[in-house]
């Protein structure tokens, strides 16, 4: 059983933000698989459903993004998910330009504290990663101020072509594996 994670934050005045295309792209799975989003259990919503014929659950902190690994790791726990083949973390990166998808079988936080924390609470830096590019801050900006803000126009249709991308990888992680993944979306 997968364990599919968008990170974001909770709440009205986060939704469309640059830091909330995790959040995003899960509701985007739970629209396009019909996967019921009303559990709540371990500081987080969730949902059991299908994608491509193998059992997943998709999920959405409710920690804010700076705690993730607290939900993260209580349903990795719960359902018995072994982490370096069955989690996978969707989220922000200010270090690709906006609308580029970039998969990863392991690797390090970078500067994301969402990832940050994750990594810490699971103790390993080995698990499925799906980075979708929100563009560098601008100079001048307060790094927090530019994640927590919306997209332009512009930039917005190139990320909801973006997350359909990061939706086809992910459905391709869970039925042929994360190479066949990176190898095809990368």
């Amino acid at each position: 059983m997968y364990l599919i994670v968008g990170l974001g934050n909770p709440g009205r005045e986060y939704e469309k933000t640059r830091h909330n295309v995790g959040f995003d792209t899960i509701d985007e799975l739970v629209e396009e698989y019909r996967i019921d989003q009303s559990g709540v259990k371990f500081k987080a919503m969730y949902g059991k459903g299908m994608i491509g014929g193998e059992k997943v659950i998709l999920m959405k902190p409710l920690t804010f993004m700076n705690l993730s690994g607290e939900a993260v790791r209580g349903m990795v726990d719960y359902f018995k998910i072994n982490v370096k083949e069955e989690l996978i973390v969707v989220y922000d990166d200010i270090d690709l330009e906006p609308g580029h998808v970039r998969i990863r079988a392991k690797g390090s936080a970078g500067g994301h504290n969402g990832m940050k924390n994750i990594v810490r609470m699971l103790g390993t830096q080995e698990f499925t990663r799906v980075r979708i590019g929100v563009g560098a801050k601008p100079k001048g900006w307060d790094l927090a101020d530019y994640v927590l803000s919306r997209f332009s126009k512009e930039d917005r249709a190139l990320i909801e072509e973006a997350i359909d991308h990061s939706c086809k990888a992910i459905r391709c992680i869970v039925e042929e594996g994360v190479d066949a993944a990176m190898n095809q979306f990368n």
